[in-house]
C-alpha cells in the first residue's frame, strides 16, 4: 500500500532568502559552533540494538582522538544554545554519552545523548541537514498543534529538541492490546483528531513510527496524546491520502479501534472540534502564520506533478476552485487554512444570528 501512496525519496530543498529572513526574525536562526557535515567525519561505527537485540537502524559513531574533544565541546554548546540561550555555566557538568547516526529515512539525522553528570539526567538533541519543507513543517507544528517545538537553523544545519513519548509502532504492538476499553476509546478519539489535524495542515507520512503516544496521568485516569515527530513530508506528496494517517497499513490497528469504539456521530464531532481548534490557532497566530505562508507561497518545496495532483484531489474533496488556481504548495496550504477558518467563522456567525 505504501508503494501506491508514497513517491520515491523526497529531495532536500534549500532555504531561500525569504525563509532565512523569517527564521532570523523569529529567533530560529542562531550561529552554532558545529555543522551537520562536521559530524559526518566519523571514522567508524557499530550497530545499536534495542533491549530485545533487534537492529534499531541507528549506528553509534566514533571519531579520531584528535577530533572528538572539539566535537563534544561544540555539541555541549549547541545544547546550551537550544535549551538555555547559550548560557555556558553548566557546560562543565554536561557529558556527551553517545552520538548515533540513522541510516534510515530522508533526513539521516544524528542523535546526541547529553547527560548531566551531577544527577544522571539525560536528554537528546538531533542534528540534521536543513531542509526547507521540514522547517515549514516544524513551524506549522509550533503554531497549530497542541505542543510547542524548539529548533534552531544555521546555514545547512538544523538542530531539534527531542520529543519524548512511546513510538507509535511500539505502542501499537506492546501496549494497545492490553488497554482497558475506556483507554482504547480515548486513544480512538485522539487518533481521529490527529488524523484530522495532519490532513488540514498537509503533514504527510504519519506512519506509526513517525509519531509518538504520550501518556498523561490525571488524578483518576491516564490520558493519551498523539504527537508527530517527523516533518519531512510537509506539503510534498500529491496524493491526499498521504496526509491522512488512517490510510497507512501501519495504523490499521488504530483505525480498527476507532471503528469499534466510536460511533460515526462521535467521529464527526471530534473532527469538528479539531477544525475549530485549528481555526482559532490560525486567528491567534495570524501575523506569524501570514509571514510563514508568504515564504511558502514564494518557495518551491515539491514537484509540479505533485502540485497538480494534490490541487485536483483537494478540489474534488472541497469543491473550492481556489485549490485549482494555486500555483505553489504554499498557496495550496493557504487555501486549505482559509477554507477551515472561513467555515469556522461562518458557523460562529450563524450562531450569533440565531
Amino acid at each position: 500500500m505504501d508503494e501506491k501512496l508514497m513517491s520515491k525519496k523526497k529531495p532536500t530543498y534549500p532555504i531561500n532568502d525569504k525563509l532565512d529572513a523569517y527564521l532570523k526574525e523569529c529567533n530560529r536562526k542562531i550561529k552554532i559552533p558545529v555543522f551537520y557535515d562536521d559530524l559526518l567525519r566519523f571514522s567508524g561505527s557499530i550497530v545499536v540494538y534495542d533491549s530485545k537485540d533487534e537492529d534499531t537502524l541507528w549506528v553509534r559513531v566514533y571519531y579520531e582522538e584528535h577530533e572528538r574533544p572539539e566535537i563534544e565541546s561544540s555539541l555541549k554548546k549547541v545544547y546550551t544554545i537550544l535549551h538555555s540561550d547559550g548560557n555556558e555555566d553548566a557546560i562543565e557538568f554536561l557529558n556527551i554519552d553517545a552520538i548515533d547516526y540513522c541510516t534510515f529515512g530522508n533526513s539521516k539525522p544524528f542523535r546526541i545523548k547529553v547527560r548531566n553528570i551531577l544527577n544522571d539526567n539525560y536528554t537528546y538533541i538531533y542534528v540534521k541537514k536543513a531542509d526547507a519543507s521540514r522547517i515549514y513543517g516544524l513551524e506549522l507544528e509550533h503554531m497549530f498543534s497542541p505542543n510547542r517545538i524548539n529548533f534552531l537553523v544555521y546555514k545547512n544545519t538544523l538542530i531539534e529538541e527531542h520529543i519524548a513519548g512511546i513510538p507509535g509502532d511500539v505502542f501499537i504492538k506492546d501496549f494497545l492490546p492490553d488497554l482497558s476499553d475506556q483507554a482504547k476509546s480515548q486513544i480512538a478519539k485522539e487518533f481521529v483528531k490527529f488524523n484530522e489535524r495532519c490532513q488540514m495542515r498537509l503533514l504527510g507520512d504519519m506512519r506509526s513510527y513517525n509519531y509518538v503516544i504520550i501518556p498523561i496521568h490525571d488524578f483518576d485516569h491516564v490520558e493519551y496524546k498523539i504527537r508527530a515527530i517527523d516533518f519531512d513530508q510537509q506539503c510534498y506528496e500529491g496524493k491526499l491520502k498521504v496526509y491522512q494517517p488512517q490510510f497507512f497499513k501501519e495504523n490499521f490497528d488504530m483505525v480498527d479501534i476507532v471503528m469499534s469504539k466510536l460511533q460515526l456521530s462521535s467521529i464527526e464531532q471530534y473532527k469538528k472540534e479539531e477544525r475549530s481548534i485549528l481555526a482559532k490557532r490560525v486567528l491567534t497566530s495570524r501575523s506569524r502564520y501570514e509571514n510563514l505562508v508568504e515564504c511558502m507561497c514564494a518557495d518551491r518545496i515539491s514537484t509540479e506533478e505533485n502540485l497538480k495532483e494534490l490541487r485536483e484531489h483537494l478540489y474534488n474533496f472541497t469543491l473550492d476552485l481556489k485549490f485549482r488556481r494555486s500555483k505553489s504548495m504554499g498557496e495550496v496550504l493557504k487555501t486549505a487554512m482559509d477554507f477551515v477558518r472561513r467555515n469556522y467563522e461562518n458557523v460562529n456567525m450563524r450562531r450569533l444570528l440565531e
